[in-house]
């Protein structure tokens, strides 16, 4: 527990500690208590007109819902982000070769491998390496 805290909760501690203080430092200390009091109650203040503030949007949204006759999941369907139904999918080998001793398979998507770069440098063509 911090040392401020515990004096907040017990007014005795409080006036103990104060008793090591001038009245300039106390007054002062009263001063910056004030300010800081008066800086959290305006942001409360502000966090409650913002909560406030999205209810009210939200009540509208729900009108505007109500009168369009519509379902959330309709509306979520509708205008939701538009998924690529196969992104993240892995896709079937279209080629396959066997180089230095090791099978190696490829979509014909993306970066060529190392392993087909070589292959077709050598000559070969990618109708060769097709999975039929």
């Amino acid at each position: 527990m911090s040392l401020l805290a515990e004096l907040a909760g017990n007014k005795a501690k409080a006036r103990a500690a104060a008793k090591e203080l001038t009245i300039p430092q106390l007054e002062n200390l009263i001063e910056g208590f004030h300010n800081a009091l008066v800086k959290m109650q305006e942001d409360e203040q502000a966090r409650q007109a913002e909560v406030e503030e999205k209810s009210r949007q939200a009540a509208d949204i729900a009108k505007l819902i109500e009168a369009s006759g519509l379902t959330l999941e309709e509306i979520a369907a509708l205008s939701g982000a538009r998924s690529n139904p196969t992104k993240g999918k892995t896709v079937k080998p279209k080629y396959r070769i066997d180089w230095n001793g090791e099978t190696v398979e490829w979509s014909g998507r993306g970066r060529t491998p190392k392993a087909f770069q070589e292959y077709l440098d050598a000559g070969n063509s990618r109708e060769s390496a097709e999975i039929k």
